[in-house]
């Protein structure tokens, strides 16, 4: 599965998202467009995130830029996969 659909998964899970899962594409705005989204959410999934990509996440990387779409949150775990 590729690192989109396992990151839509993380969401959908965290978020209990439902069907509205299906319709997150790259551009899909994350924080400020989804209620689910609040900061404990940015915690759990970010622990998702590290757990199923076998990556670390320091305190100090986490932004909102990171949060901004489903695609700069992918583009960030790919840059820390390869880091």
């Amino acid at each position: 599965m590729e690192n989109l659909a396992r990151l839509k998964q993380i969401l959908a899970d965290t978020l209990q998202l439902g069907a509205r899962a299906e319709a997150l594409t790259e551009q899909s705005r994350l924080l400020g467009a989804i209620p689910e989204f609040d900061s404990m959410a940015v915690v759990t999934v970010l622990t998702m995130i590290e757990d199923e990509f076998g990556i670390t996440v320091e305190d100090d990387e986490v932004s909102a830029d990171v949060f901004e779409t489903l695609g700069t949150l992918a583009a960030f775990v790919a840059s820390k996969a390869i880091a």
